[in-house]
C-alpha cells in the first residue's frame, strides 16, 4: 500500500492538474477578430422604427444591411470561421497527465506516481514540460530510475526545433491557415453586403419611379375624364358632335389601360422591394403607396472621376481574397519545403530530488542537468516534392486569376465611367424635352380651349407631354442603376450605406 509520502504525493499531482485545467485560454484566442456579427445589436432599433411618413433610401439601405438573409448567412459563415480558429488553437493547449503504478503482488513493492504539465512552444515546433514524481518501497534494478528522494523529484525541461519545424510546422499553419479563413470570410460577407445593398438602392428607385410613372397616367386619365364631362354639356347644347364623345371615351379607355399597366408594375416593385424592407424579426414589409415620395429624392452620385485603379483593387473584398488565398498558398509552401528538412531537435533538462534521501541512494541527491540532440532524416521524399509541385502551381494559378481579375476591374469601370457621364448628359436632355413638352401641352389646351385648335393635336400634345415624363424617370433610373453599378465595382461603402 502506498505510504503517507506517496498518497501526499498523489494529491499534488491532483492539485496541479486542477490548476493546470482551469488556467484561461491562451493569449492568442483573444486576439482574433471582433465578429461583425456584433453589428447585429443595434438592428432590432433601426428595424423597429416607426415606419410612417416617406419611404427614405437610408431606411431602405438600414433594413437590407441587418436584416438581408443573405447578409446573415455570411455572418454565420464567418462565426463557423471564428470557431475554427478556436479550433486550430487547441493545438498550443497546455496537456495535464498523471500517472501512478502500484506493484500489489511479487517480490517488489515498489510504487511511484508522476504529474507532468506540457506546453507546446508558439514559435518553435518544439515544447516545454515540468514534472513532479514520487517513489516508495523497492525497485528492480532495472527500474533504478524510478527510485527518488523521499519528498520526490521535480524538473523542467524543453525540446527546441533546430531544422525542420523551426520556422513551421502543421500546427502554426493549421492555426495561421484558420485565421486567413476568418479573413476570407469576412471579404466574402463584404462581397454579398455590397451586392444586396447594389439590389435594395435599385429596387428602391424602381419603386419609386413606379410610383411616379403612375401618377403620371393618373393624371393622364383625368385629363381625359374633367374633358369627358365638358364635351357631355357641349353635346347636349349642340355645340359638338356626338362622335366626339366616342373619340374621348376611346381616349379615356386606353389612358385607363395605361394607369392599369402601371398599378400592376408598381404593385411588382413593391414586392420586390420588400426583400429588402424588413421587420425585426427579418419578415419582408410591403409598403403601401402612401409612403411614395411626391418626386425622385436626392440620391448618392460619385460619379466617375479622379478614380485611382490601384486604390479600387485594394477595396475590392474579393481581390482580397485571392490575396489572402495567395497568402495561405505561400505558407503551405513554406510548410511543404519544411519537409525537407531532417529533423534535427535539441533537448534541454534539470531535475532535482527533494527531503531525504530515499531508497535509491544518494546518487539522486545532486541537482541533475541533461543536455541531448536528435536527428532524423528520411531517404526519400516523392511525397514532399509532389506536394511542392502542387503547391507551386497553385500559386501560379491564383496570381493569373487575379491578373484577370484585376483587369476585368479596370475594363468595368471604364465602361461604367462612360455610361455615368452618357447617363447624365442622357439625363439633362430628358428633363429639357419633358419641360418642353409639357409647355406644348400647355399652350395646346389653351389653343384648344380658344377654338384655335383640335381635340387630335390636343390629345398628342398631352400624351407627348406623358412619353416625355415617363422618359425623363427612365433616364434617371438609368443613371443611378449605372451610378449604384459603379459604386459596387468600386466597393464605395459610404454609397451604398455600408
Amino acid at each position: 500500500m502506498p505510504d503517507k509520502a506517496l498518497l501526499q504525493a498523489l494529491v499534488l499531482a491532483l492539485a496541479i492538474g486542477t490548476s493546470a485545467v482551469a488556467q484561461p485560454a491562451p493569449p492568442a484566442a483573444a486576439v482574433l477578430p471582433a465578429s461583425p456579427a456584433a453589428a447585429l445589436s443595434s438592428a432590432p432599433a433601426l428595424a423597429a422604427a416607426p415606419r410612417t411618413g416617406v419611404l427614405t433610401l437610408a431606411e431602405v439601405l438600414a433594413s437590407a444591411r441587418f436584416h438581408a438573409p443573405q447578409v446573415l448567412e455570411a455572418l454565420a459563415r464567418v462565426r463557423g470561421a471564428e470557431g475554427r480558429v478556436l479550433s486550430a488553437q487547441a493545438a498550443f493547449d497546455t496537456v495535464f497527465s498523471a500517472d501512478a503504478t502500484s506493484r500489489v503482488a511479487g517480490f517488489y513493492d515498489g510504487q511511484i506516481a508522476s504529474a507532468t504539465i506540457t506546453r507546446p512552444l508558439p514559435d518553435n515546433g518544439g515544447y516545454a514540460y515540468g514534472g513532479y514524481r514520487v517513489s516508495s518501497g523497492r525497485f528492480p534494478i532495472y527500474e533504478d530510475e524510478y527510485f527518488t528522494n523521499r519528498a520526490g523529484e521535480v524538473k523542467a525541461g524543453a525540446v527546441f526545433a533546430l531544422l525542420r519545424d523551426r520556422a513551421i510546422d502543421e500546427r502554426r499553419f493549421a492555426r495561421s491557415f484558420a485565421e486567413a479563413d476568418v479573413a476570407i470570410a469576412e471579404a466574402d460577407r463584404l462581397m454579398i453586403a455590397i451586392g444586396v445593398q447594389q439590389a435594395a438602392l435599385s429596387a428602391y428607385i424602381n419603386w419609386v419611379a413606379s410610383g411616379l410613372r403612375l401618377n403620371v397616367y393618373r393624371d393622364l386619365l383625368a385629363l381625359a375624364q374633367e374633358r369627358q364631362a365638358g364635351f357631355r354639356r357641349q353635346v347636349e347644347e349642340g355645340a359638338r358632335p356626338r362622335i366626339l364623345l366616342t373619340e374621348n371615351e376611346q381616349n379615356i379607355l386606353r389612358r385607363q389601360t395605361l394607369v392599369v399597366q402601371s398599378e400592376q408594375a408598381l404593385a411588382q416593385a413593391a414586392t420586390t422591394l420588400s426583400l429588402y424592407v424588413r421587420d425585426a424579426d427579418g419578415r419582408p414589409i410591403i409598403v403601401g403607396t402612401e409612403r411614395l415620395p411626391d418626386s425622385m429624392p436626392p440620391l448618392p452620385m460619385r460619379g466617375a472621376a479622379g478614380l485611382d485603379p490601384a486604390a479600387i483593387a485594394a477595396a475590392r473584398p474579393d481581390v482580397r481574397m485571392l490575396d489572402i488565398r495567395i497568402r495561405q498558398s505561400s505558407s503551405r509552401l513554406a510548410l511543404d519545403r519544411n519537409n525537407f528538412l531532417p529533423k534535427f531537435d535539441f533537448r534541454v533538462e534539470a531535475s532535482r530530488d527533494l527531503g531525504p534521501e530515499g531508497r535509491g541512494g544518494s546518487s539522486r541527491t545532486p541537482t541533475e542537468g541533461k543536455l541531448g540532440f536528435s536527428f532524423t532524416l528520411p531517404l526519400q521524399q516523392g511525397a514532399a516534392r509532389g506536394r511542392l509541385a502542387q503547391t507551386n502551381a497553385e500559386i501560379e494559378a491564383q496570381r493569373q486569376r487575379r491578373r484577370l481579375l484585376e483587369d476585368q476591374i479596370n475594363a468595368q469601370v471604364a465602361q461604367l465611367a462612360v455610361a455615368v457621364e452618357a447617363t447624365q448628359r442622357l439625363r439633362t436632355l430628358a428633363a429639357d424635352e419633358q419641360a418642353r413638352a409639357l409647355d406644348m401641352a400647355v399652350a395646346e389646351r389653351r389653343r384648344f380651349s380658344a377654338g384655335a385648335s383640335d381635340f387630335f393635336l390636343v390629345n398628342v400634345r398631352e400624351e407627348a407631354a406623358a412619353d416625355a415624363q415617363v422618359r425623363a424617370l427612365d433616364a434617371i433610373i438609368r443613371q443611378v442603376s449605372a451610378n449604384a453599378e459603379l459604386a459596387s465595382v468600386t466597393a464605395d461603402l459610404d454609397a451604398l450605406g455600408l
